[in-house]
């Protein structure tokens, strides 16, 4: 064969455009996900926000007479209108339970469903809960501490709650104090484990639950005091070296295809 009649090669500068293309492939992919992790928490609260509006809308609205309704006047709903209207009937409602005839009902109204056998443990199991979260003066999930869970030398972040009643504590073995703590799982801190353990073996943290939650939910990539466009950058990092090792572990598959 003449060197004429050669095919023409491929010069060596050939390849660079697929790999300038792979890159940027590579760096829309990380601005994509940066912009999704930015707008997507917002997008999120927005839409709960205006789920909650409107679940207490038409809560409220069949209790309020037509007349008293904003879309009776005006050519559209008002959104909103009926939480301002539960916002207003819960606080006349705790005006009037302070004063003696208010007591006196809500008092007659407790003995009443202490008498139902189902209903009693319900009610007063709801109003234990709503009077710790609500009153201010309970010390329940305010603190949050490690505890060495599930195996020695592992720390897991637990929700500190209150000691346990007496019934329950004299059960439980060893004289020292016990503590009642709650562990959230990740990334849904809402599920979690409940347990006693030993007050001694709890180390407190200065951290808030919301930052306690924020750090659970990222699987602690999201750090307490972190800088929100590094916590951005850290989530896109994550997910853009998730997407390498997929990748990867694909490659071998890949040059097996080639080589039959």
């Amino acid at each position: 064969m003449n060197r004429e009649e050669l095919p023409p090669t491929a010069s060596p500068e050939e390849p660079l455009p697929e790999a300038h293309h792979a890159g940027l492939m590579a760096r829309f992919r990380n601005y994509f996900l940066t912009g999704l992790i930015v707008a997507g928490p917002v997008a999120i609260t927005l839409y709960l926000t205006w789920w909650f509006v409107n679940w207490v809308d038409n809560l409220v609205r069949p209790f309020v007479p037509t007349v008293y309704r904003p879309e009776t006047y005006l050519p559209f709903g008002l959104p909103g209108s009926g939480l301002i209207v539960a916002v207003v009937a819960l606080t006349l409602l705790g005006f009037l339970t302070a004063n003696l005839i208010g007591r006196t009902l809500v008092d007659l109204g407790e003995r009443l469903l202490g008498r139902m056998p189902v209903v009693r443990a319900i009610y007063r199991g709801l109003k234990q809960v709503f009077e710790t979260l609500f009153s201010g003066k309970g010390s329940s999930f305010r603190k949050v501490g490690l505890v060495e869970f599930p195996s020695p030398g592992m720390w897991s972040i637990v929700l500190i709650s209150q000691s346990p009643s007496v019934n329950i504590a004299s059960q439980l073995p060893g004289q020292e104090e016990h503590i009642s703590v709650f562990l959230p799982c990740a990334p849904n801190p809402t599920t979690g484990f409940f347990f006693y353990v030993p007050k001694s073996k709890i180390i407190e943290v200065d951290m808030s639950t919301e930052d306690a939650a924020t750090l659970i939910m990222s699987a602690g990539v999201v750090q307490p005091g972190s800088d929100p466009q590094k916590r951005a950058a850290a989530l896109a990092g994550m997910a853009n070296a998730a997407r390498v090792a997929n990748s990867a572990a694909l490659q071998p598959a890949k040059v097996k295809a080639k080589v039959e």
